[in-house]
């Protein structure tokens, strides 16, 4: 599937399911689910909420849409092809072409992923500030010049190598996103431990503001910011099932 087809997928699945779909992603409005959406596909947010404009005449919802156009062939062919998809169906196939980490097997699933970690959540925390940094982070000053490097998958602690000349050793980049203009970032605790060990050379960039217009925060040497990191210990149950055999 293309990227331009993924994105129609999405405004179908808003056009369809409207405020339902919203709620069994986790997204608050409209708004969100464009920014989060398009960040994470690598598009243009502006271009969700247009195939869902678009899309809208084609569905029983509150909205007029695009009713004064026939309907585009690429967004047609989409629209055969899925718009006979329910809920439980249609929420699982956005997740899986915006997240390929996420796993929806049933209504059921995706009730209790919206009230606790939700897709939306996960995406704005993930994928959809990592995409937003890789887009953006030449218009930091210190970054300019940098080649980059995706070490999201390395389990090193940070998500970006950045390399340059004019540096005397690659920067590290932790990018977390946030919903709103303020709120709560945290660090695991490898990301903490290579934060100190690192120093002047590790940066948390911080995309804010998923809910209106995501904008960023750079923060150079975090642990020696001026910022208050508390620490924090959860204990976690697991749930095996075992049979006398």
């Amino acid at each position: 599937m293309t990227t331009r087809e993924k994105a129609i997928l999405c405004g179908l699945y808003l056009s369809k399911f409207d405020n339902e779909g919203l709620k069994a992603l986790g997204f608050e409005s409209f708004k969100e689910a464009f920014n989060v959406m398009g960040f994470a596909l690598g598009t243009k947010p502006a271009s969700i909420k247009n195939y869902r404009d678009e899309l809208d005449p084609m569905f029983p919802n509150p909205r007029q849409g695009w009713h004064q156009r026939p309907l585009r062939e690429h967004c047609r062919r989409v629209f055969e092809r899925y718009k006979d998809l329910d809920l439980p169906s249609l929420s699982k196939l956005v997740c899986s072409i915006t997240d390929e980490t996420a796993v929806i097997d049933d209504a059921e699933d995706a009730d209790v992923q919206a009230e606790s970690e939700s897709f939306a959540k996960r995406l704005i925390t993930g994928k959809s500030a990592e995409r937003f940094f890789v887009e953006n982070y030449r218009k930091e000053p210190v970054f300019s010049s940098a080649d980059i490097v995706d070490m999201t998958q390395a389990g090193c602690g940070f998500d970006f190598k950045l390399q340059s000349p004019e540096f005397d050793d690659f920067l590290a980049v932790e990018v977390k996103g946030m919903r709103s203009q303020k709120g709560v970032i945290a660090l695991t605790s490898k990301e903490y431990r290579v934060a100190g060990r690192m120093g002047c050379n590790f940066y948390l960039y911080v995309v804010k503001n998923f809910d209106e217009l995501p904008f960023s925060e750079n923060i150079r040497n975090p642990l020696g910011a001026g910022i208050q990191f508390d620490r924090v210990e959860r204990r976690i149950i697991q749930i095996s099932w075992s049979a006398k055999v």
